[in-house]
């Protein structure tokens, strides 16, 4: 079973440094940046639909 595990592991260990593509520090802070923008607007959106669902319903409810 250990020597599973440890077959694992340096096999892992090996794909991690040799097979995969890192990205660049330029191509990692582009990333955050497009995350970040994208994030902003949902949310953004979200607030604006919680807030005009509340006026809505608000006002529904003044009629009775």
């Amino acid at each position: 079973m250990f020597e599973n595990l440890k077959t694992y592991v340096r096999e892992s260990y090996h794909e991690l440094m040799q097979k995969v593509s890192w990205p660049t520090w330029a191509e990692l802070q582009g990333s955050v940046t497009v995350v970040c923008i994208a994030a902003i607007i949902v949310a953004a959106i979200v607030y604006f639909m919680d807030f005009a669902s509340s006026q809505v319903l608000t006002n529904f409810y003044k009629l009775f």
